[in-house]
């Protein structure tokens, strides 16, 4: 009796044992998660919330090229008009709802009133129709030589595809239901802003059958779970790192590196691509509505000051004037002959000349990100040095992004000058670069507004030349440097820490990724 009573017990507990253990990778995320709408916000911690919940038509492969993912086959007629795109097979909703050409137009809709790619692609738009429900038509009033480069964005705001019900939020609305179709499910009911967010492995997900290639190929899910612990302090990061508490650190404070040096359980990299700093004059309000103020900027900010204060050693910063990228096909010094060099001498002339009137510049200072906090600071002397008057609002980084959407004059709670960093992908073309939007009150924060340089853009999409489109963007450099659209600030690279108990990380411009990542050991 006591035997059978033991086997019996030994067989419940089996039953009851799970069949394999829960794997589960732990992540230091450089900022907070806040909103998780990656329509309304184009902040890169909601991109990366997007991509782990979320999928898209097309997506950049190492080398940049757009590859179908969700679209299983396309095709162009010979006109160059009109494009059709099928979905692939298998392609379902957190939900379990199928995934639909009306889910995909409405999510195309929704992201080209708001992203500045999407709203030059819809410029050209002509009609979108479902001819049945794995068909998505989209046809032209003329050709158009950025669709597919469109599609494929993965930058700013990426066209994510999400149900119909949720697509038809108007874009200046936050969506509530983050049902998606990627290859994560967005736990809600764990989410603690502050605290932490998690995701879960999305058991429904298909995977394409390529290798994974950056934002392309196959999305294959190693995890069971995924979680961000919120831990503000670099320091106190790190330590968790170096315990076991955690399994790496998306964006390592440079000045922090060497306590990583000699760890062998813990690998340290650079990216592979740099980001971009740059400073934003907010051009609806004083003292940055009048043009000669904002070139007084061009003259007066200094590019070394920046990078030496926000990331110290010279191995992960480089000077760097062109707004597309050094090094990238568009790369150019046109138009930046002695600016962004401290010349406070021109600066203080051009203030002068313009009327400045001694009203406070309210400036924008993020306090919670390392490779970011030190800009407002720099910039506040600068300005000073310059002959303005500053007035430097502290903020955290998800509290800055509020504000910064907000179009009311400085002293209602809006600004004048914020700074930012933004990756070389969202800047190698003149139609990427968020800031280079001068459509007014459709421009991004910062609101420029200059039709010349709207037509040079339209142009630049339209014409399939390479040697011309280089002409084209070199014009726009001129134009956008003259008029104060944005002002590079120069070029840095980051640093992330991960543990030998993973592998599998890939590294692509933008954001983070999850899929392909496995433990490897506890």
């Amino acid at each position: 009796m006591k035997i059978h009573r033991l086997l019996l017990a030994l067989a419940g507990m089996v039953l009851a044992a799970p069949v394999s253990a829960q794997s589960t990778i732990r992540i230091v995320m450089h900022s907070d998660l806040k909103i998780v709408d990656p329509i309304w916000a184009s902040t890169q911690i909601s991109r990366t919330h997007g991509y782990m919940v979320y999928d898209t038509l097309f997506g950049l492969d190492e080398q940049l090229r757009p590859q179908p993912q969700m679209v299983g086959s396309w095709t162009v007629d010979a006109a160059g008009l009109v494009y059709d795109f099928v979905l692939r097979d298998g392609l379902t909703w957190h939900d379990g709802a199928p995934v639909t050409a009306e889910d995909c137009i409405a999510s195309l809709k929704r992201w080209g009133g708001r992203d500045p790619m999407g709203l030059k692609l819809f410029a050209y738009v002509k009609e979108l129709s479902a001819p049945d429900a794995k068909t998505i038509r989209l046809e032209l009033k003329q050709r158009y030589g950025m669709v597919l480069e469109s599609l494929a964005k993965p930058a700013g705001i990426v066209p994510f595809m999400m149900p119909k019900r949720v697509a038809d939020t108007p874009f200046t609305q936050q969506i509530k239901d983050p049902t998606g179709s990627g290859p994560f499910i967005f736990k809600a009911d764990e989410w603690r802003p502050g605290e932490k967010v998690v995701y879960v492995k999305n058991p429904k997900y298909v995977p394409r059958a390529e290798p994974p290639s950056a934002f392309a190929g196959g999305k294959t899910v190693k995890v069971d779970r995924v979680e961000w612990p919120s831990i503000s302090d670099p320091q106190t990061a790190v330590s968790a790192l170096q315990n076991g508490e955690i399994d790496a650190v998306e964006s390592l404070s440079h000045d922090l590196m060497p306590l990583l040096a000699k760890d062998k359980g813990i690998t340290v990299a650079r990216g592979a691509y740099p980001s971009q700093y740059a400073l934003r004059p907010n051009w609806l309000h004083p003292p940055f509505d009048n043009p000669k103020l904002r070139r007084a900027l061009a003259y007066g900010l200094d590019q070394k000051e920046f990078l030496q204060s926000a990331v110290g050693d010279p191995a992960f910063w480089r000077l760097c004037k062109t707004y597309f990228g050094c090094g990238t096909p568009l790369a150019t010094d046109v138009g930046t002959a002695g600016l962004l060099e401290g010349n406070v001498a021109r600066a203080r002339e051009l203030v002068k000349e313009g009327g400045y009137d001694g009203t406070p510049v309210v400036l924008l200072h993020i306090t919670d990100i390392a490779v970011l906090s030190n800009l407002a600071p720099v910039a506040k002397a600068q300005l000073e040095r310059m002959g303005f008057k500053v007035d430097m609002v502290s903020s955290d980084w998800q509290t800055h992004i509020a504000r910064v959407m907000r179009r009311e004059p400085p002293a209602q709670r809006g600004w004048n000058v914020t700074l930012s960093s933004t990756g070389i992908i969202d800047v190698v073309n003149p139609v990427t670069s968020l800031f280079l939007n001068s459509a007014c009150e459709k421009a991004s924060a910062g609101w420029p507004c200059d039709a010349e340089m709207e037509k040079l853009r339209d142009a630049f999409a339209r014409e399939p030349d390479p040697t011309k489109r280089k002409a084209l963007s070199d014009e726009i450099q001129v134009r956008g440097l003259q008029i104060g659209t944005h002002y590079p600030l120069g070029e840095w690279y980051s640093a992330s820490a991960v543990s030998s108990r993973t592998t599998g990380w890939l590294r692509p411009p933008s954001a983070s990724v999850f899929w392909g990542v496995e433990r490897t050991g506890r």
